[in-house]
């Protein structure tokens, strides 16, 4: 853990550790979105975080300049934060890993989180991304997860990915984990495609969801309800104002009623998100 740089070292209780990046894997700010707001209503306390000189194109992700008190100038790297926290009701604390994805190194960049949670006695790594699909904004959001161990793929309801191809840093620290015997879970939602350039505080909500039942908890999740209604209000306007998207939208929404379509809306996610979550990253060369 070269690249760790510690605060404190936090007493936790089984932990399970949960990975968020933006970036590439992060459709609609969804995945960042639903860590932020898992960091918040926990109280996290952030005890470490990694170094990005080794990891970061600076080029593709800049520093920022801040003013301080309106004079001095400091910049501000685009850092890898890690927190600790007590989930009310669970078994489990929680550590949090929170930043920019890493363009560099990244066997390098999954040592050092696999290095925080063997220190901390970490038992299960979660993962959460988010993706664009054809779905509609106005149907349930549609979450696949996926695992490496049996025993949690039937507890969870989850299924064992079949996919072969490029993949990313969620799919490089998931295999990080399971080199080191540690179960690891992957989910992703489903974000539409004709609203990418939007934030989709509903597809968090379903994240944050998702992730509360790994850890044995329940959420109070009112804000990101509020938030999400909102959002399914904005995207509904804007929609109404283009007719051939509108159709699109139809379309789809008849599709996700079907009754043999099993994957929108319902949990856990059947085969075609699998597929969708093969296709998005064949499409995209893995570029993570």
């Amino acid at each position: 853990m070269d690249h760790v740089a510690w605060t404190a070292e936090p007493r936790l209780r089984r932990p399970i550790m949960v990975c968020a990046f933006a970036g590439w894997n992060d459709a609609g700010e969804a995945a960042t979105e639903a860590m932020r707001f898992l960091i918040e209503t926990w109280n996290a306390r952030q005890f470490a975080t990694i170094d990005p000189e080794e990891f970061c194109d600076f080029s593709s992700v800049r520093p920022q300049v801040q003013l301080v008190n309106g004079v001095t100038r400091r910049i501000v790297w685009p850092t890898v934060d890690i927190y600790a926290a007590t989930v009310p009701g669970s078994a489990h604390d929680a550590v949090l890993v929170y930043g920019v994805e890493p363009q560099l190194r990244w066997r390098t960049f999954a040592q050092q989180i696999m290095g925080v949670a063997n220190r901390l006695g970490v038992e299960n790594v979660v993962t959460l991304g988010a993706l664009l699909a054809d779905v509609p904004h106005t149907r349930p959001v549609s979450v696949m997860g996926t695992a490496t161990d049996a025993g949690v793929i039937e507890r969870f309801g989850l299924q064992r990915s079949q996919y072969e191809g490029p993949t990313g840093i969620l799919g490089v620290i998931n295999d990080a984990a399971t080199t080191n015997e540690m179960p690891a879970v992957s989910l992703w939602a489903a974000v539409p495609t004709y609203a990418h350039a939007t934030r989709s505080p509903k597809a968090a909500l379903a994240l944050v969801e998702r992730s509360a039942r790994l850890l044995g908890t329940v959420i109070h999740t009112e804000d990101l309800l509020e938030a999400a209604a909102q959002y399914v209000s904005d995207v509904d306007e804007a929609v109404a104002d283009d007719d051939d998207l509108t159709a699109f939208v139809q379309r789809l929404e008849s599709i996700a009623d079907e009754p043999e379509v099993t994957y929108v809306g319902q949990e856990p996610s059947a085969e075609e998100l699998v597929a969708e979550v093969e296709r998005f990253l064949r499409d995209h060369g893995g570029d993570d």
